[in-house]
């Protein structure tokens, strides 16, 4: 969990030892989920080099 100003937020992260080189394209998997993130007010970040690793983080909004 992670604190940004007076909010929390959930973080998850998931990384893998792939080539790389994964992007979010529209109707592909990866812009789904960032869609579905920014339903809730979240956001995803993708990063992934050639070579690797790909590392995918969402943060999502906690709310009482």
């Amino acid at each position: 969990m992670r604190r940004s100003g007076q909010a929390e937020h959930l973080v998850l992260m998931v990384t893998d030892d792939g080539a790389g080189g994964a992007r979010q394209r529209p109707g592909g998997g990866l812009a789904g989920l960032a869609q579905r993130a920014a339903t809730v007010d979240g956001t995803m970040t993708v990063t992934s080099p050639l070579g690797g690793p790909t590392t995918v983080t969402i943060e999502l909004p906690m709310r009482a």
